[in-house]
Formats: C-alpha cells, sequence, structure tokens
C-alpha cells in the first residue's frame, strides 16, 4: 500500500502540519486585529506590539502607536523568549515597571497567546507611557501640600547624580511647563536645559546625551541651548 495515501503515511501527516500552521496564523491574525484597534484607541499614549514567537528572530509583526522606537521585524524580547523556552510561563503579566529606551516610565503588561497544543506562538504586548501623567500629578501634588509639606525644592551636589535622579528631573521641570519633555516646544526645551545647567547637572559626564534623548533632540542641540 502507498504510505502517502492514508491519514497515517507522510502525505496524512503534512497535512496535520499544514492544518495547525494554518490555525496559527488564523489565530494570530485575529489578534493583530486586536493590536491595531487598541493602539489606535491610546494614540500617543500606549504602544501596542504583537510578537509573532514562531519567528523569534524577526517576531515584531504589529508595532501600533509606535513609541519605543522598534521596527517591523525586530527580534523578540528576553520576556519571549521564556515563552518560547517555557510552555508554563505565566500567560499574562500584567502592570509590572518598565521604560522606553530613551527612559520614559512605561507600564506594561503582556499576553500569551497559545496553540490548540498550548504552545505559544504570540504575544500581545501593551506599554502605557505613563510619563505623559507627569503634568497632572504635579498639579495634584500642588493641590493637596499644606505649608508645613511645603518646601522649596533643593538640588544637592550632582557629583554623584545618577541618571535615574536626571530623568526624574526633566519629568518634573517639564510637568512644570504642562508637558512632557518631547512635547515641549523648542523655547520651553531651551529654558529647561538652562535651567539644569544652572542646577548644576551638566557636571555629569554623561548628562547632556541623556538630556538630548529625553528630549527627542541632538546632543549638540543640548550644548547650544545652554549658551
Amino acid at each position: 500500500m502507498n504510505e502517502d495515501a492514508g491519514p497515517e503515511g507522510r502525505g496524512g501527516t503534512a497535512a496535520v502540519t499544514a492544518a495547525g500552521a494554518d490555525a496559527e496564523g488564523h489565530l494570530i491574525g485575529e489578534v493583530e486585529r486586536i493590536a491595531v484597534a487598541l493602539g489606535r484607541m491610546f494614540p500617543g499614549l500606549c504602544e501596542v506590539v504583537l510578537h509573532d514567537l514562531r519567528d523569534p528572530r524577526h517576531a515584531i509583526r504589529v508595532i501600533e502607536n509606535n513609541l519605543s522606537g522598534r521596527r517591523v521585524g525586530d527580534s523578540a524580547t528576553e520576556l519571549g523568549l521564556a515563552r518560547i523556552a517555557d510552555p508554563q510561563y505565566p500567560s499574562v503579566i500584567q502592570n509590572y515597571p518598565n521604560r522606553f529606551p530613551d527612559g520614559r516610565p512605561v507600564k506594561s503588561t503582556s499576553i500569551g497567546i497559545r496553540n490548540a497544543a498550548g504552545e505559544y506562538v504570540a504575544a500581545l504586548c501593551l506599554n502605557l507611557d505613563v510619563s505623559v501623567l507627569s503634568p497632572v500629578t504635579l498639579a495634584l501634588s500642588n493641590l493637596v501640600a499644606t505649608e508645613a509639606e511645603h518646601r522649596e525644592r533643593t538640588l544637592e551636589s550632582l557629583r554623584d547624580r545618577n541618571a535615574r535622579e536626571l530623568r526624574e528631573a526633566v519629568e518634573a521641570l517639564a510637568a512644570e511647563r504642562a508637558g512632557t519633555p518631547r512635547s515641549l516646544s523648542r523655547q520651553d526645551k531651551r529654558e529647561l536645559v538652562r535651567q539644569l545647567h544652572r542646577d548644576g547637572f551638566f557636571d555629569s559626564r554623561d548628562a547632556a546625551q541623556t538630556i538630548a534623548d529625553l528630549l527627542g533632540v541632538s546632543r549638540a542641540t543640548v550644548y547650544n541651548y545652554t549658551k
């Protein structure tokens, strides 16, 4: 009997494999529609990324409302690789702290997508830019402050300040101008940089580049703003 003819032969196995791949493709296609809809519902606020874990070297299939600077076709993250390696990895990791490459704080949620065999084939990730909430946070803080709690914002010696403290200072100064670092006008960015310069933040070796990344400008522009 021809071994390729029956359901137990090679032809039957190939058909089953193809059917499984088609089912996974359909599943991921449906999740892609969800990713696009979610991203477009929260423009400028929430990045939505769909990872196709079947091809970890080119995992990013969709990136809607791009806030991190990644591209379609980029490789899987460490979290994605962990899911590929371990089918028992948690299906949902919700509201964990994260940061974009330029240092902006993020609240992230990652949802694993399994096929019929229980294997992870995709992941839907939501990255909420919480830095945009800084102006609201500052306004509420000032609103509830009492005289006993109020104090002048002081800046200690910057010799030992790290990048985290610098990011916090930039975000606070941007919030005072009712914006986020990247949303500020050119004039506001110039004034913010000059304030940082007066406060001594440029004593740190990498300060100019860190500030440039936060404001979305070049390092040379930052130095020009100090003049």
